[in-house]
């Protein structure tokens, strides 16, 4: 079984930065696809971001050249670069982890992902 913990999370005014991590632990054979999702108030989940083990990454439009993805396999750590913050960037914030067998950019579908944290909460106000 896979279990992942975020952190990072907190409060920042519009412009600011925060950096997110997930450390996840066991069954890595189960997964080579890590993500963040993010969900606010009244709305659905939505794929931010996703990183294959081999380097390939997808971002949402709306995130494009502000968050950046990266990891650190040495500590089993994904982490979530998030710069130029706006008010809608407000969200709880999910790390995820699945197994990914296709050849293109790793998916932002909720279904294509098995673990999941319990979430930390970005708030960003003006």
């Amino acid at each position: 079984q896979v279990q992942l913990v975020e952190s990072g999370g907190g409060s920042v005014q519009v412009g600011g930065s925060l950096r997110l991590s997930c450390a996840a632990s066991g069954h890595t054979y189960t997964r080579n696809n890590m993500a963040w999702f993010r969900q606010a108030p009244g709305k659905e989940r939505e794929g931010v971001t996703a990183l294959t083990d081999d380097g390939r990454t997808r971002y949402t439009d709306s995130v494009k050249g502000r968050f950046t993805i990266s990891k650190d396999n040495a500590k089993d750590t994904l982490y979530l670069e998030m710069t130029s913050l706006k008010i809608e960037d407000t969200a709880m914030y999910y790390c995820a982890a699945g197994w990914y067998g296709g050849v293109g950019l790793p998916p932002l579908t909720e279904r294509s992902y098995t673990a999941w944290g319990q979430g930390t909460q970005v708030t960003v106000s003006s």
